[in-house]
């Protein structure tokens, strides 16, 4: 029955094909027409790029780069513009490269003005660029997505004020002085660290070593390392606990044998010798700054215990984000493995400088605790009610403790969304950049959504203004054929 009714489709009743031809009349658009018309004005990345303050950066980031001399550099607001897009779509250098060939609002948020099919740096230039502009010029892109959404609100608040017929006026609110505190771990891109996995990658790249320089070594141990891994795979097991450890014992003193004996071979202006000599502090167990070293490409990680059920020890370095009351991040800043009490100075005072606004609450955890006063700003933290408290008191403190732990999912987003969960940058630089282009990313996606609410409230209006219309010609025209 079923094939009778195909059949029947197909042959008794064949399709319109005409349907699917181009029309003749009908005019494609060419790819090579300037963009600012060839695109739609209300997508919101179109509206985005017009309200960044793109000379800014071409202010602060041109005496970086030599007017007369050199290779010319590529554009300021190319580079910044790949820097913003990198972490708000959440992609990688290489990824927000090709990416940048095939959409055309991302070539129009970078300032080109036509549409191009080639790639407009290489990877590694943003990395030059990223290490060229500093913290400071990171701060910088910080600052312009704070402005900018303090700007939307502004214009949210206008219209809001417009609606329900207020001038606007009036004592300043409370929630404009008043933000959030918590702090979390950036791990860095490492895996988990163990003494025997550490020590298997020091006797490869010895032999790495030696094969390039042409050294060669006494011994390689390839035979016995063979069969010390083999017994190192039963590693919790309590049958072979002693083998395991006798096992690790015997790889420890085999690298050592193996870095002296290549530090003694190697010239003095050899390259391979820093790296060499930090193998030999771990094999030796010695310390840096006072910590033990869990990777040799990162050795500056720390490990961090945050308490947490499901992930006992964390491998990266804590962070700190400052938030308001209406969800834009005012402050972003990376630390080492601090209590979090002695990070709130810094803290505010960098949450005060791109804000441009004293605070006058800080609201945070327990893990805060031991801090009331920071300057003329009062540290909160949730605590057993005051005997003394009124119940308006106590009321203000539960709503403000409870509007508190809204910060948890934005960290949860910038983590997941915006490239903090997994800090791919480099060295201590990388720890300190990383945090703020991720706030900076999640504002700028903030301001997104709020454009596109701003929008619809907009056609919605003009929407009932023209219902509004209809209503009155229809009313006038009945009020005609009455009196007529």
């Amino acid at each position: 029955m079923y094939v009778n009714r195909i059949l029947y489709f197909c042959v008794v009743k064949p399709c319109n094909l005409d349907m699917y031809k181009p029309s003749t009349n009908s005019r494609q658009a060419s790819l090579f027409w300037d963009l600012e018309t060839m695109l739609d004005f209300k997508h919101p990345l179109f509206k985005l790029a017009n309200m960044v303050d793109w000379s800014l950066f071409e202010k602060s980031f041109a005496p970086l780069f030599c007017a007369d001399n050199g290779r010319p550099p590529k554009p300021i607001r190319l580079m910044t513009g790949l820097l913003m897009l990198k972490h708000l779509r959440n992609v990688s250098d290489e990824q927000v490269v090709v990416q940048f060939t095939e959409n055309a609002y991302y070539q129009y948020f970078c300032g080109l003005e036509a549409f191009s099919i080639s790639a407009p740096c290489a990877s590694s230039e943003l990395v030059h660029f990223r290490h060229r502009i500093g913290e400071k010029g990171v701060e910088l892109i910080l600052k312009e997505s704070i402005r900018i959404n303090l700007a939307l609100e502004d214009r949210k608040k206008e219209e809001e004020d417009r609606k329900n017929r207020k001038n606007g006026r009036g004592r300043k609110s409370d929630k404009e002085q008043t933000a959030f505190i918590d702090s979390t771990v950036q791990e860095k891109n490492v895996t988990f660290p163990t003494d025997s996995k550490l020590l298997n990658k020091i006797i490869n790249y010895c032999h790495k070593v030696a094969k390039a320089e042409g050294i060669k070594v006494r011994q390689s141990y390839a035979r016995e390392i063979k069969g010390l891994k083999l017994a190192q795979r039963f590693r919790g097991k309590s049958h072979s606990k002693k083998k395991v450890a006798k096992a690790d014992r015997r790889m420890r003193t085999i690298a050592g044998r193996l870095l002296r004996e290549l530090l003694r071979q190697l010239p003095p202006d050899s390259t391979w010798r820093e790296h060499l000599t930090l193998c030999l502090k771990f094999v030796n167990g010695e310390r840096i700054d006072g910590h033990k070293i869990y990777s040799l490409h990162e050795p500056d990680v720390l490990c961090i215990c945050k308490g947490k059920e499901h992930k006992k020890y964390e491998f990266g370095n804590k962070v700190s984000l400052v938030r308001l009351w209406n969800g834009i991040i005012i402050g972003a800043m990376s630390f080492r493995n601090e209590y979090d009490g002695r990070t709130i100075d810094r803290a505010k005072e960098q949450a005060c400088r791109l804000y441009g606004r004293e605070i006058r609450i800080l609201a945070g955890d327990r893990g805060y605790r031991g801090q009331k006063m920071s300057g003329d700003t009062k540290v909160m933290i949730p605590d057993v009610p005051k005997a003394s408290d009124s119940a308006y008191m106590k009321a203000k403190k539960h709503e403000l403790f409870r509007k508190r732990a809204g910060i948890e999912p934005v960290i949860g987003h910038c983590k997941s969304d915006h490239r903090l969960g997994r800090n791919f940058y480099q060295g201590l630089f990388g720890d300190s950049i990383n945090v703020m282009l991720a706030a900076a990313a999640f504002n700028l996606k903030r301001a997104i959504r709020l454009l596109l609410c701003l929008v619809r409230r907009r056609v919605e209006r003009v929407l009932d203004d023209v219902q509004i219309r209809i209503c009155l010609r229809s009313s006038f025209s009945c009020a005609l054929v009455r009196a007529f």
